[in-house]
């Protein structure tokens, strides 16, 4: 016997050609329909609401049993779990002590950059008196 009514297989081919030309939309968004498993299933779904012979909608497919093993390896990750919440505080512990490092070595630079300045005086002072013996040479000649 025929699974499906020829009612129904004149509504599937209905909205096939209806697809095919693109006037085909969906019901609930309203979006032109380009797949054609969604066309069939729109002319089966129609076919339904008239009353013609169709076979019920499948249900929708369980997910497959996990494995023994399956169940031993996800236990481990729940206790894992429970160690990652309780260690933030040492986590946050740890963090502060980096950061008060860092501003150590923050603090270091602005120390050399201060001392190079101080330096630099010196040096121009340095670099005047050398060159005021060339200046008075060249002034007596």
């Amino acid at each position: 016997m025929a699974k499906y009514s020829k009612r129904s297989q004149d509504k599937v081919e209905e909205n096939m050609r209806e697809m095919k030309e693109g006037k085909l939309k969906s019901g609930r968004s309203g979006k032109k329909v380009t797949n054609p498993k969604q066309a069939i299933a729109i002319g089966l779904s129609e076919a339904r609401k008239e009353g013609a012979k169709v076979p019920k909608k499948a249900a929708a497919k369980k997910a497959a049993p996990k494995k023994k093993a399956a169940a031993k390896k996800a236990a481990p990750k729940k206790k894992a779990a429970a160690k990652k919440r309780a260690t933030p505080k040492k986590a946050a512990a740890k963090k502060a002590a980096p950061r008060k490092k860092a501003a150590a070595k923050k603090a270091a630079p602005r120390k050399k950059a201060a001392a190079k300045k101080r330096a630099a005086p010196k040096k121009k002072a340095a670099a005047k008196k050398r060159a005021t013996p060339k200046k008075k040479a060249a002034a007596k000649s």
